[in-house]
């Protein structure tokens, strides 16, 4: 998952002073390059017309309740529910070439409707127990129902690229494309809020902030898809909702007693900022390494390990080179898992809250750097096989109550520490509302001070790999970029 596991930001920035922002801008129109295996670079590409004055017109917002009666009550959230790095908004946008004009909200907006009727929980409220904070985290199933708002843009998609380019992700375009503020409600209160924007070729673009407390990445595309299906006529989703069945670790104490320690210190909150690029791999690429790792150790390995290793080789050497003060920390690679199926009895299908586990790999950072490519992924291997045993454990602690000195779940804020979240098997891009699956789906940045990388997949109808990376500094950025070049070259 799930990507959405560090603590989200809903404002996105990127500093640069001017000389730096126009060689920025020089380079990133000339670093995709070509190669019998691909390309990797930055996602630029020309489009037909680029619209100048690009605008968004809200003409409709509305709350969407279930189109049948759905039951009134109050539910616990579970102990990872409610951790306090999950209590925020996981910012996407779905883009999709193809629809029908002045009809798709229509649609969607009915699908919405039908699909919260079997998760009726999302058209509730967040709330606490004791309403002054600090009490248990639950959802009050009001049917009040889900944040709703149709969009016009003012121009057809190719103009924007299909958003299609590392300047758009740190454009306004993308406040545009996310629902407003409800009005008198906190932002996190409500579960889910929704935007279709419509643009002039039929094609349209779905802003969507999916409260990170109640469902993972798994659960958010699940019921994405539900939805799609209830718009192209299904009478039933194809994946039966679980109702809830939020604890499957309970505690021996109250959960306000829970002793896990989540604080941070306002004096080590980092002051750097991290810039964003995309870089994008073709399968060809990545085949090429799998085979290159399988003829010179005997094993085999998954496309996710070897872009893993690759990006935290090259992230590390690319700060090694550029600031020697950093030759001897030790570096971090945390992803997380699915744990479903490691509970006893597994949660069965159908579940849609969160359930992962963090998975920490680490190395000096000297040692890192001058690692190879098969060595690295040994070293994710060997991190992933750790995760039945660790993920029991915390369960163990959990339920007796025991002090959690060191939150798995809460990463240190800290630029030794890469952040990398696999989407592409989450099943987003197979949400379709009747007229095709989504060109890409782009992931908002949630922190402005967390390295991280978002595993994606490239927008159709090319076959591989998008890395959607805010993981170095400014001044890290093209030697970064260079190492990553260099590695998929070979």
């Amino acid at each position: 998952m799930p990507a959405w596991s560090w603590k989200r930001v809903t404002e996105l920035f990127l500093v640069v002073v001017s000389k730096i922002g126009e060689c920025r801008q020089a380079t990133m129109q000339s670093t995709r390059v070509g190669d019998g295996l691909g390309f990797l670079g930055l996602g630029l590409a020309s489009s037909p017309q680029k619209c100048k004055t690009f605008s968004v017109i809200r003409s409709s917002q509305s709350l969407v309740r279930p189109c049948e009666q759905t039951p009134i009550a109050t539910l616990d959230l579970s102990e990872i529910d409610s951790l306090p790095v999950l209590r925020s908004n996981a910012q996407t946008l779905h883009v999709y070439r193809h629809g029908e004009y002045h009809q798709v909200a229509k649609v969607i907006k009915e699908g919405l409707s039908k699909a919260l009727v079997p998760y009726y929980p999302l058209a509730g409220r967040l709330k606490e127990s004791n309403g002054n904070g600090g009490g248990q985290l639950q959802v009050e199933c009001s049917g009040q129902g889900v944040w709703f708002v149709e969009a016009y843009a003012n121009c057809r998609l190719d103009a924007v690229n299909y958003f299609d380019d590392t300047v758009a992700s740190h454009s306004s375009k993308h406040g545009d494309l996310l629902p407003s503020q409800f009005p008198g409600a906190d932002g996190l209160d409500l579960l889910l809020q929704m935007q279709v924007t419509e643009f002039e070729c039929g094609g349209f673009v779905i802003g969507i902030k999916f409260s990170h407390s109640i469902c993972d990445g798994l659960g958010s595309a699940q019921f994405l898809n539900a939805v799609s299906e209830m718009a192209r006529g299904l009478k039933h989703p194809s994946i039966t909702p679980v109702v809830w069945k939020r604890d499957f670790f309970t505690n021996s104490l109250p959960r306000q007693q829970l002793n896990l320690n989540t604080t941070t210190n306002s004096s080590s909150v980092p002051n750097y900022q991290l810039g964003h690029a995309n870089i994008d791999i073709y399968m060809d690429q990545i085949n090429h390494l799998k085979r290159e790792i399988q003829e010179s150790a005997g094993w085999s390995c998954s496309s996710f390990e070897v872009v893993a290793a690759a990006l935290w080789i090259c992230r590390t050497t690319a700060v090694i080179v550029s600031d020697n003060l950093k030759q001897n920390a030790q570096v971090k690679l945390v992803f997380f898992a699915n744990c479903r199926h490691l509970l006893d009895p597994p949660l069965p299908k159908g579940f849609y809250g969160n359930c992962f586990f963090p998975v920490t790999a680490t190395a000096s950072s000297e040692t890192l750097a001058h690692s190879s490519l098969a060595d690295v992924v040994e070293m994710i291997q060997e991190a992933k096989a750790k995760l039945p045993n660790e993920f029991t454990n915390y369960i163990k602690l959990i339920k007796e109550g025991h002090q959690i000195e060191d939150d798995p779940f809460t990463p240190a804020l800290s630029y030794e520490t890469l952040l990398i979240s696999e989407w592409g098997k989450l099943g987003f891009n197979q949400v379709d509302f009747g007229w095709g699956s989504p060109e890409h789906v782009i992931p908002i940045q949630a922190s402005a001070i967390m390295p991280a990388a978002i595993v994606g997949t490239l927008p159709l109808p090319q076959n591989g790999i998008r890395l959607v990376t805010w993981c170095v500094e400014e001044i890290h950025r093209q030697n970064f970029i260079h190492h990553m070049m260099k590695m998929m070259g070979k």
